[in-house]
Parts: C-alpha cells; sequence; structure tokens
C-alpha cells in the first residue's frame, strides 16, 4: 500500500506540475502560418486558436460565432494586420478589445517590400476597364476620406482602411489594405492606382494590392518568420512570465530550423533560378526574393475577380513571350483564369498554396508550406524545360 501511495502521489505532483506549467493565456492567430509559428513558440506549453482554418481567404473572410467567443476570451492575437485581415480590424476593437492585438507586420528587423510595378504587374489596384471611370473626373486616388482620425490613432505606418470591415466581407482579395489614406497616397503612392469608383467595386471583390504601400505577404521569406518568432516570443513571455524561459528556448529552436528551411530551399530551387513563370495574383515576392525565383507577371490582382479581356489578352502574351513556362493557380480562388490565360499556349500548369489549405495546423506546418511551395514551382518549371 505504501508504494501505492507513494505512485498516486507523485503521479498527482506530475500532473499539478504539468498543469502549473501550462500558459495561463489564452492566445488566437489568425491565418495557418501565423498559427503554425505561434504554435511553435508554444510548444509543451499550450496551443493558440485558430481563426481561419482550409481554404478560406483572409480577404472576404466573415467571423463565425464561435470565432467571435474565441476572440471575446484571448488575451493575446496574433495576426499580420490590417493590410491583409481587414475582416478582423472591427472585432478586435469591440469583442476583443482585452486582448493584445500583435501586427507582426510590425515586428521588429522584419523586411517589408513595397508593391512592384511594371510590365505584367502593374495596375496594382486598377480596375482593369478603368479609363471611362477616370474621365468621369475621380482622382487616382479616390480613397475614402476617412483616415485621418485613425492614422491619428497609431495606424499610419500601414495605411490601412479604418472603416472597411463590411467590404472585406464582400469578397476582399489578400491585400485589404487602407481605402482611406488619400493623404499618404499624395504623399507618394501615386503608382498605385486605385480604381476610380472604387467603393462600388470593393464591394464586388475589388483586391487591395493599391490600398496600402507594402505587399502583405511577409510569412513567405522565413528571414521575416524568424522576426515574427521573436514578436512572438517577447509577446508570450511577458504575457506569461511564468513560462518565459521555454518560449525563448522554444523560439531559439524555431530560428535554427527557419535556418535549415533556407539553406535546403534555396539549394533545390536553384536549378530553375533562371526560369519565369507567372502567378496567380502577386503575392510571392517575399518567396521569390529569398529564393532567388522570378515570377514575370501575375494573372490578377483581384483574385475573386474576373479580369477583363485586355488584362488576358495582355497575359497571355507574356506566356507567349517566355515560351514553354508555367502558370500557377492557387486553391482559395477560381482557378478557370488559369486555363483562359494558358488557352493556346505552351504554358504548364501548377498550384501555389501561400496559406497552407490541406495541411495540418501545428508547428510544423509552416515548415511544409514553404516546402510544397518550393516543390510546386521546381516540379513545374523542369516539366516545362
Amino acid at each position: 500500500m505504501g508504494r501505492i501511495k507513494s505512485v498516486l502521489l507523485a503521479s498527482t505532483l506530475l500532473v499539478s506540475s504539468t498543469v502549473s506549467a501550462m500558459a495561463d493565456v489564452n492566445v488566437v492567430a489568425s491565418i495557418k502560418p501565423v498559427h503554425s509559428l505561434v504554435s511553435a513558440v508554444m510548444e509543451g506549453v499550450g496551443e493558440p486558436g485558430l481563426i481561419i482554418e482550409g481554404a478560406e481567404s483572409p480577404h472576404n473572410y466573415a467571423l463565425k460565432p464561435s470565432q467571435a467567443k474565441m476572440l471575446e476570451s484571448a488575451k493575446v492575437v496574433f495576426w499580420i494586420g490590417h493590410e491583409l485581415e481587414a475582416f478582423l480590424e472591427k472585432p478586435l476593437e469591440t469583442i476583443g478589445a482585452n486582448a493584445k492585438a500583435v501586427e507582426l507586420i510590425d515586428a521588429h528587423d522584419l523586411v517589408k517590400l513595397k508593391f512592384r510595378e511594371g510590365g505584367a504587374f502593374d495596375d496594382h489596384d486598377h480596375d482593369h476597364d478603368h479609363d471611362k471611370k477616370a474621365k468621369a473626373g475621380h482622382d487616382d486616388h479616390d480613397h475614402d476620406h476617412d483616415h485621418d482620425k485613425k492614422a491619428k490613432a497609431g495606424h499610419d505606418d500601414h495605411d490601412h482602411d479604418h472603416d472597411h470591415d463590411k467590404k472585406a466581407k464582400a469578397g476582399h482579395d489578400d491585400h485589404d489594405h487602407d481605402h482611406d489614406h488619400d493623404k499618404k497616397a499624395k504623399a507618394g503612392h501615386d503608382d498605385h492606382d486605385h480604381d476610380h469608383d472604387h467603393d462600388k467595386e470593393a464591394k464586388a471583390g475589388h483586391d487591395g494590392h493599391a490600398h496600402g504601400e507594402f505587399d502583405a505577404h511577409i510569412w513567405l521569406d522565413p528571414a521575416n518568420a524568424k522576426a515574427m518568432v521573436h514578436e512572438i516570443e517577447e509577446t508570450l513571455a511577458a504575457a506569461d512570465p511564468e513560462n518565459a524561459s521555454k518560449y525563448k528556448a522554444n523560439a531559439e529552436k524555431v530560428t535554427a530550423k527557419l535556418d535549415a528551411l533556407v539553406t535546403e530551399v534555396s539549394a533545390d530551387l536553384k536549378p530553375v533560378h533562371d526560369k519565369g513563370f507567372i502567378v496567380f495574383h502577386d503575392a510571392y515576392q517575399y518567396f521569390e526574393k529569398r529564393f532567388d525565383v522570378t515570377a514575370a507577371g501575375s494573372i490578377t490582382i483581384s483574385p475573386e475577380v474576373m479580369p477583363g479581356a485586355e488584362r488576358v489578352t495582355e497575359i497571355r502574351a507574356k506566356v507567349q513571350e517566355l515560351g514553354a513556362t508555367c502558370v500557377f493557380a492557387e486553391p482559395q480562388f477560381e482557378p478557370k483564369l488559369v486555363s483562359t490565360v494558358t488557352e493556346g499556349t505552351q504554358a504548364k500548369s501548377g498550384v501555389i498554396d501561400p496559406l497552407g489549405a490541406t495541411l495540418t495546423s501545428g508547428p510544423d506546418m509552416y515548415f511544409q508550406l514553404i516546402r510544397n511551395m518550393a516543390t510546386s514551382i521546381k516540379t513545374c518549371l523542369s516539366e516545362a524545360s
């Protein structure tokens, strides 16, 4: 009996120790890549909640009641920022007001890239049939002018739309940026000419590439993922000091794995680094710059809306110019655009998934995401050679 009591006591102490070590903080992440990095830093301590699962896009997402409840009880929320998950802005100001909301696009040491313009990448926020609207007298930056007072609240760096939640739910693309930054647009963002009757088209799924200065797909560069991990670790340590040493150790482990990932994927893509390809929408420049591959253009800037005939002709000409190349679809958006663009060309087709729609969420998901993207690009480009 004495031995049995000792075993039971030891088990009880172990359970108590485990419980006390668990995070005393409810943590929520917006998208699967962010959730994966947060999960890796929290490994052995707790598990974060995830808002967007599956193949849904963060740009036209509508919060569900269960997710609203998740935000209501959260102590920390990690998201990319206004540029990407516009649907979260209002909920974080209301039901999630008690949580610390961390915009990872602001992580220190993170490198942000401006939207690229020129060639098959221009018209970043044009309606591709907007000349007649321009003639109606609209300014090139006919944004919603409701931005100034909220910009003063601390969001100036991102030129986000602080009044477009309902538009985001109506189908905004991956870069739901500020529709309200007229002042900043005049300060040097003229290259991102916006649709001159923009409110109506926003509701129809108009893209957000021109509604902010920076591309929000920051996680597609593992070096940026390292900066995000550091921000995550610091935030969790401050919110849950009891487990600070564990968060720090996990962050160091993840950082080393990210360095190894860069080395691995760089070597894997080296044989195809000089082969151009067409992407569904311009979301991959962080990945391209890190791994020395080059997208020659994008089919659309507004993934939820079919491009006009002029845009399709332009991209098809680019595909012809490149010869036997690849055109990549995305699981989040309408794939028929790819077949429309490649019709009558020698181009191969493939799929790149920047969000990991079919991957199992968790600490390993991010690494699988980057590897899968590399495999898709290498396989298609090799076949097209």
